[in-house]
């Protein structure tokens, strides 16, 4: 049978007093030590003995010796509360500035595309922060899962989180290889979907996500079909650049190989644009330096990508202009 094992309330109540009486042998150095009046450490001992049921000093009038229970006491209480006082050191430490493990949990697509420079930066900046990156397409609990903040699409971010923006958004693009299209022909509408082999992602509930498009402004949903299904957006853009068939997915993952020439974009007219990618975490007031650190290093590359962004458009407008 299961028991429950509580610690009584103010059982920690007094070992500090006896501690430095037993140090000291003498209640008025105790006192000194620790900033208060002889009386009060005299009656924060006695309570401990009540509590604990027997004498744990012997005293006179003349000097403070330790009782055998006060020696046993002494034995297991005293390395007990040193333990005690450095884990709060330790979490006080943390809590004071950058430091420690920084757990986040991320879909396996952003890693190359918007951490790696994020990360590589970061741990010049922070040498005392460890970063821990749980790559998985699954929506996890943060909290449960011991990450101090993870990394998802907008639409898949809970109302009660706090979210930092890591990236403008963005369409979820239909893309193939030249080599499928050339087999199956390219799709005009969407209702030609029908006829091709889509590549699909299985979400973290269970449930095949259909493809999402918009039509004008009507939004529009798709169930498609085709030979794989998968977890994650990679998998599904390497079998699309096989040629195993048509694969919807977010367009900053994809804009590689479609630069290279080795993946195609079809039904752009229909792409529907997703709110971005954001870092996300449970609340400002538990947030702690480590994160807040990484927060900060966040928000100033995202300033810094903007400026970069706004000089390069007014130059290409004072060139329009001159032309």
């Amino acid at each position: 049978m299961k028991q429950n094992f509580t610690v009584r309330q103010g059982a920690l109540d007094g070992v500090e007093a006896f501690l430095s009486v037993a140090r000291h042998r003498s209640f008025r150095k105790a006192a000194a030590e620790l900033g208060v009046t002889p009386s009060a450490i005299s009656q924060a001992v006695r309570t401990l003995e009540a509590r604990v049921g027997t004498a744990l000093f012997i005293r006179t009038t003349r000097s403070v010796g330790l009782s055998e229970a006060g020696e046993r006491f002494l034995s297991r209480a005293k390395p007990a509360f040193e333990e005690l006082v450095a884990a709060s050191e330790v979490a006080r430490d943390l809590g004071q500035r950058p430091a420690g493990l920084l757990r986040l949990t991320v879909p396996r697509a952003v890693v190359p595309i918007l951490l790696e420079p994020l990360i590589a930066t970061f741990c010049q900046a922070y040498p005392e922060i460890e970063v821990e990156i749980a790559a998985s397409a699954e929506l996890v609990d943060l909290a449960a899962g011991g990450f101090d903040a993870g990394v998802r699409l907008g639409q898949f971010i809970a109302a009660d989180m706090v979210a930092v923006r890591l990236s403008p958004p963005f369409p979820f693009v239909v893309v193939s290889s030249p080599e499928y299209l050339r087999r199956r022909g390219t799709p005009e509408r969407i209702d030609d979907l029908r006829q091709h082999a889509c590549l699909r992602m299985r979400r973290s509930n269970g449930s095949i996500a259909p493809w999402s498009f918009v039509n004008g402004n009507k939004p529009i949903e798709a169930m498609v079909s085709g030979p794989l299904i998968a977890h994650d957006f990679p998998t599904i853009l390497a079998a699309a650049a096989e040629g195993m068939g048509l694969a919807q997915v977010p367009g900053p993952i994809a804009a590689g190989l479609v630069e290279a020439g080795k993946l195609v974009r079809v039904l752009e007219p229909f792409a529907p644009t997703g709110p971005g990618v954001f870092l996300y975490y449970p609340s400002r007031h538990q947030t702690m330096p480590k994160l807040r650190a990484f927060i900060d290093h966040v928000k100033g590359r995202a300033g810094a990508a903007n400026k970069t962004r706004s000089r390069m458009d007014d130059k290409r407008t004072r060139g329009t202009k001159m032309r």
